[in-house]
């Protein structure tokens, strides 16, 4: 089998199965316990906590623990929105966010908040002049993702955060869950306020992500109840989950040291393979954008065709986000790229992650132009 869907989800490490096993199964007391028992899983988690605070260069009273990148970028937007309505109800983001990021500001729209939405150019990239004219007195949140999940186009957080010194209203939040362990972001250095990640995006388990808090930066709470989280997100925490996800990000972040320019060198391989296929139109930009994420199309079929036909000899792609890749609507990213529709119909995603390989990628590049020639003959594509 070929994995190429890492951007929608990632194999678990098996060193992070075996920590939550291990936890789940000796550990199981509740950390909000005042029994010893319970002080063991309490433990558990704090050092967790700051084993990622360490690894993403920030404090461990700023890290709290999620369900994942969807409750992360819901709890960031929507209680940041509500924490701070009385200062202004004026929103930024761009017009390609992950539908996490879209449909909360759609619910936030209904309740009396403005939002700008940012164009992007023929790369996926935001431009700057148009933060610069959108944001005002009354903005509260500006929210940009670091990675676009379908593209790999990098958004230029640290002009963002630059820019938005000048307005100390305006609180950042970052989506960084396509880009943690595979680009670099200094959360300090950018003004970032709010930070979203999500575990299996580099090899933890499902059901847990962590959301960063600028120590200073206030939220409403989504998920009210017991005290957990500092009283930011309650609910009884997922101890083996917590601890997975830490040896899981401390293993990806080594690989991303050791293993980086790999990842790099089969990305540029396949792009100037598929470059060269007269079928194919690459989406992916060949600057600004991350390691792992190639989007193209095949012109003549549509894009769930080619995932089917590929999938028959073993080998696994998708079409856009894993969250709206069931659905047959047309990418709203490319189409905000100013991609045609037709093209954008076609349009298929190749994600990596370390544990691929440069053979790989050549059995990936043949099966490609033979999948093309087949369902030409079989479809009877000029």
């Amino acid at each position: 089998m070929i994995y190429f869907d890492n951007s929608a989800t990632t194999q678990p490490y098996k060193e992070a199965v075996d920590s939550f096993v291990k936890v789940s199964s000796n550990y199981f007391g509740n950390p909000s316990s005042l029994h010893g028992f319970g002080e063991k899983a309490e433990r558990l988690i704090m050092q967790a906590r700051e084993q990622i605070a360490d690894l993403l260069g920030v404090r461990s009273n700023e890290i709290y623990f999620t369900s994942g990148g969807t409750e992360g970028n819901n709890m960031a937007i929507k209680g940041a929105a509500l924490m701070y309505r009385n200062r202004g109800r004026h929103i930024i983001t761009s017009s390609i966010e992950h539908p996490s990021v879209k449909e909360a500001l759609l619910q936030l729209e209904t309740l009396g908040f403005e939002v700008s939405y940012l164009p992007v150019d023929s790369y996926g990239i935001i431009d700057i002049t148009a933060l610069e004219r959108e944001i005002r007195e009354d903005t509260i949140l500006v929210s940009i993702m670091h990675i676009n999940n379908e593209t790999g186009s990098i958004q230029p957080i640290g002009k963002i955060g630059d820019i938005l010194k000048s307005y100390p209203k305006a609180h950042l939040h970052v989506d960084y869950v396509q880009g943690i362990g595979k680009v670099p972001l200094n959360i300090a250095e950018h003004q970032i306020d709010l930070c979203t990640i999500s575990s299996h995006k580099f090899h933890g388990l499902k059901g847990t992500g962590a959301l960063f808090i600028r120590d200073g930066v206030h939220i409403s709470p989504l998920l009210s109840g017991g005290n957990q989280e500092n009283k930011m997100r309650s609910g009884t925490e997922n101890t083996g989950g917590i601890v997975a996800m830490a040896k899981a990000l401390r293993m990806t972040m080594e690989e991303m040291k050791a293993n980086g320019g790999q990842l790099l060198s089969i990305k540029t391989y396949l792009m100037k393979e598929l470059g060269e296929m007269e079928e194919v139109i690459i989406h992916t930009p060949v600057e600004h954008a991350a390691p792992h994420i190639i989007n193209f199309s095949i012109k003549g079929f549509k894009a769930e065709v080619f995932v089917h036909a590929l999938e028959e000899k073993d080998i696994y792609i998708s079409t856009t986000s894993a969250c709206s890749s069931k659905h047959t609507s047309v990418s709203g990213t490319l189409i905000c790229m100013g991609v045609a529709e037709k093209i954008a119909k076609s349009a298929v995603r190749v994600s990596l992650s370390y544990k691929n390989t440069m053979d790989e990628a050549k059995i990936f590049v043949t099966a490609v132009k033979k999948t093309i020639i087949q369902l030409r003959k079989v479809m009877k594509v000029k």
